[in-house]
């Protein structure tokens, strides 16, 4: 069976390879759920394994098949799955069970273990295949009205965890109803994130880089959100015009847009990374006595956010069907890159890289007809 490997820690290694047909039996207890790969959406963590940044394959190979964003059909299930049938969409989790006690209680997602387990990132093979098997418990059941978007559901989990941690923490308050957020980045994860803010009823601002962003600007806007270009409106200059943010959802990928964020937020606020940045980037030039004196006075808190369990997976997935209800064809603009097939892994990883107008490039696997 076909797969689209990389062998990690070497360069544009994107590679086809032939794996083993997964099968029921592969996982214990009758708990097996066999799928057929629709879809898979590739974003820039795939592209830094590929540039060799981070990633490790399972013990005992030396590839590491990528894609962690899946989308596919239930084609048989164990004697013990309940929770999907043959012919049900679904999505699955990315991180895996390690040995510590979040991750033996289900909360893979924020493992105390120093190594994690992540399917298509880290010491687990991917989804870029024709065919996955999994245990029922890291599979979720996509509705039949959200097809045409199921490719999101791992994107959206992200969002959905941002979110729900910021609220977690910030019960320490007692009270806290934020009233206005920045979303700093306008990938999906940043649209994504403000549709989310804007279902829940807070004024956003995405910002982001592009002065004449186009379908970004669109897609915000659609939401009921303001996209601020930081080429015309610095975060500065929009904090003296609406305001400091009671929230701020980081998601760049810069490491600088990070830490500038935090010389922004209201007292009492909440500032969420979601950015994985795997570069060596230094700030010789940050006002950091100012920040630490106003954090600390202020009271704000810093959290950081990656991956999500299956409960983000299902926030994310009702909160997208009830997007389509608000804000009805928005969403679906965001998958502007299809690609059919991944027999040519270079121009997979060029369109993540070099095309400025893909805003998600996703690859078709496979037909729920085929």
């Amino acid at each position: 069976m076909k797969a689209l490997a990389v062998t990690p820690g070497r360069e544009n290694s994107a590679h086809v390879t032939e794996i083993p047909e997964p099968r029921l039996d592969l996982i214990p207890g009758g708990r097996g759920v066999l799928m057929k790969t629709l879809q898979v959406g590739v974003d820039a963590t795939d592209a830094e394994i590929n540039e060799g940044l981070y990633g490790q394959a399972p013990q005992g190979d030396s590839h590491l098949v990528i894609g962690h964003e899946f989308f596919g059909i239930v084609e048989a299930v164990g004697e013990n799955v309940t929770n999907v049938q043959p012919g049900d969409f679904c999505s699955c989790t990315v991180r895996r069970p390690g040995p510590s006690l979040f991750d033996k209680i289900g909360r893979n997602d924020i493992t105390s273990h120093d190594e994690y387990y992540e399917r298509g990132i880290n010491l687990r093979h991917g989804f870029m295949t024709e065919k996955v098997v999994d245990d029922c418990e890291f599979v979720v059941k996509v509705p039949v009205g959200l097809r045409k978007l199921g490719v999101l559901a791992e994107p959206v989990s992200v969002c959905a965890k941002a979110i729900e941690q910021a609220y977690l923490a910030q019960t320490r308050l007692q009270v806290w109803k934020p009233r206005l957020a920045f979303v700093t980045g306008a990938g999906q994860i940043g649209l994504l994130t403000a549709m989310m803010l804007r279902l829940r009823g807070l004024e956003v601002y995405v910002i982001a880089r592009t002065p004449n962003p186009g379908l970004k600007e669109e897609i915000a806007n659609g939401y009921g959100a303001e996209y601020v270009s930081t080429q015309k409106e610095t975060m500065e200059q929009l904090v003296s015009r609406v305001g400091s943010p009671d929230l701020v959802v980081e998601a760049t990928g810069s490491s600088r847009v990070a830490f500038d964020a935090m010389r922004f937020l209201a007292r009492n606020g909440a500032l969420v990374w979601t950015s994985v940045t795997g570069g060596k980037n230094l700030l010789h030039d940050y006002p950091s006595d100012a920040v630490n004196l106003e954090w600390v006075l202020g009271n704000k808190l810093l959290v950081g956010s990656v991956n999500g369990n299956r409960d983000h997976f299902n926030q994310g997935i009702a909160d997208l069907a009830l997007a389509e209800v608000m804000f009805p064809g928005v969403t679906e603009r965001i998958l502007t890159t299809p690609i059919d097939g991944f027999d040519d892994p270079a121009a997979i990883m060029d369109k993540l890289s070099n095309d400025r107008s893909a805003l998600k490039v996703y690859v078709n696997v496979a037909s729920a007809k085929e």
